[in-house]
């Protein structure tokens, strides 16, 4: 299939971080705030899941999370997934099924990392999904401000301009 026809029969929506997502699965019990770490200020839901898609030269922009986030591959040429720490130290992790040349197809995010994605072949897409325990909510997001980033990672300019 193509993205345009995921994008479709999946009913998928744009995402603020870039490419398309839906919602597929958010728990309905719920974890309570006095038992969750301090960052966070209210219950979570005990976990979320989407379909997530980058066609050809979209990008997820740099952004982080509260919690981790599993990625799994489900369909397209994978993509390759920046990660930031706060040392400064760069890791890049490829999704994807071409496990010979070192994809895998699944992969963690750690929780308050900064992260990107882009395709691995711009002609193609990727078709993914994405878990996040406890369940993710949007006020657990901070896009990158490109400038605040630069300054603080200089090292790592040239992507952060290429992804942000």
């Amino acid at each position: 299939m193509k993205a345009q026809e995921w994008i479709e029969l999946l009913q998928l929506k744009a995402h603020p971080e870039g490419g398309y997502f839906r919602e597929i699965y958010r728990s309905d019990e719920r974890i309570p705030v006095d038992a969750l770490p301090g960052r966070f200020k209210e219950g979570r839901k005990f976990a979320t899941s989407i379909y997530y898609l980058l066609d050809k030269n979209d990008i997820s922009a740099f952004h982080k999370i509260k919690q981790d986030e599993i990625w799994h591959h489900y369909d397209g040429k994978g993509c390759e997934v920046f990660i930031i720490f706060k040392d400064g130290s760069l890791i890049v992790k490829k999704l994807g099924l071409d496990v010979a040349n070192d994809c895998s197809p699944q992969i963690v995010v750690p929780r308050n990392t900064w992260f990107a994605a882009r395709n691995l072949d711009k002609e193609s897409f990727s078709l993914m999904g994405c878990t996040v325990a406890p369940g993710f909510e949007f006020d657990d997001m901070e896009l990158a401000e490109p400038q605040g980033l630069l300054a603080e990672y200089p090292e790592h300019a040239e992507l952060i301009k290429q992804l942000s």
